[in-house]
C-alpha cells in the first residue's frame, strides 16, 4: 500500500490525474484550440459544475449568455477558485505556459453538455472584445 500517491502533467492539452468516486481531478495545458484565434464554441455542463484553479501562466475563462447573446471574459487569477455553474456556457484560451487543475464531477462529458457553435459574427464579436481586453 502506498503512503502517497503524486500526479503530475506536463504535456499539451486536457488529462485525467486521479479520480475517487464521483469526483475527478484533471491538468489542462496549452494547446492550440485553446488559443483566441481557434475558439469557436462554447459549451454548457447541464447537470455538473465545474471547477478551475490557475496554476500557472495565464487563463481567460470566456463566459457566453445565450438569452442576450454576450460575451464575457474574466482573467483568472493564480491559486483562486472559480466555479462554473451547471448550466453557463463557457470555454477558455491558455497562455503557452498555462497549468490549470480542473475538478469536475466524473459523469460531466459530452452526454450531459451541450455545445453552442459560433456564427461568423459571433466569432468576430468575441475577438474584438478579447481585443479590447488584452489590448492588442
Amino acid at each position: 500500500m502506498k503512503l502517497i500517491e503524486t500526479y503530475e502533467y506536463n504535456n499539451e492539452g486536457y488529462l485525467k490525474l486521479f479520480s475517487y468516486k464521483e469526483w475527478r481531478i484533471a491538468m489542462l495545458n496549452y494547446i492550440d484550440e485553446l488559443d483566441i484565434n481557434n475558439i469557436n464554441h462554447v459549451e454548457a455542463h447541464q447537470e455538473t459544475d465545474e471547477v478551475f484553479v490557475l496554476l500557472e501562466g495565464k487563463c481567460q475563462m470566456i463566459l457566453y449568455c445565450s438569452e442576450r447573446s454576450e460575451f464575457e471574459i474574466v482573467n483568472l487569477e493564480k491559486n483562486k477558485i472559480y466555479n462554473i455553474p451547471s448550466g453557463v456556457y463557457h470555454n477558455h484560451t491558455l497562455s503557452n505556459d498555462a497549468k490549470v487543475l480542473i475538478v469536475e464531477q466524473e459523469n460531466t462529458d459530452s452526454l450531459n453538455s451541450i455545445r453552442k457553435y459560433f456564427t461568423t459574427e459571433e466569432k468576430q464579436k468575441l475577438y474584438e472584445i478579447w481585443r479590447i481586453k488584452n489590448e492588442v
